[in-house]
């Protein structure tokens, strides 16, 4: 009987050794913490041609990742956009059936940060604020 036991403890010791080294074992050292790519913007918006020559005027957040959110006033359909279009800015289409004025009043936005893990460094002008509002569902739209 007492064999038996001590067996049993051994058994058991080992088994809490081996089972602590194996989950240490199989945690790769530098693991990411999460189980997405970061996906985080700040954009701005201002009346001018260029960012250069263009004071921003409103800046808004978007988070992507795990889920939308940031100060922009629709950040899930801005994501939604952007989903769509695989992050490429160029690619938001302009929405038919929207009617602008021909005033050339013109509007910078510029798109800043990291989505799905790669760098976004974008500006474009647009000819007024309404042409702007009118690419994506809402991306723009802020």
């Amino acid at each position: 009987m007492p064999n038996t036991a001590r067996w049993a403890a051994i058994t058991l010791a080992a088994t809490a050794a081996c089972g602590t080294l194996a989950g240490t074992a199989l945690a790769a050292p530098n693991a990411p913490t999460s189980l997405y790519a970061p996906s985080a913007l700040v954009m701005t918006t201002g009346h001018g041609q260029s960012a250069a020559a263009t004071t921003p005027q409103r800046a808004v957040t978007l988070n992507c990742a795990p889920s939308a959110s940031g100060s922009h006033p629709d950040a899930a359909d801005a994501c939604a956009d952007l989903r769509a279009v695989g992050g490429d800015l160029d690619q938001l289409a302009l929405r038919g059936g929207v009617l602008c004025t021909k005033l050339y009043d013109p509007v910078v936005v510029t798109v800043q940060g990291v989505y799905q893990g790669k760098r976004v460094n974008y500006e474009r002008s647009f000819s007024n604020e309404c042409v702007k509002n009118s690419y994506g569902t809402a991306f723009f739209a802020f």
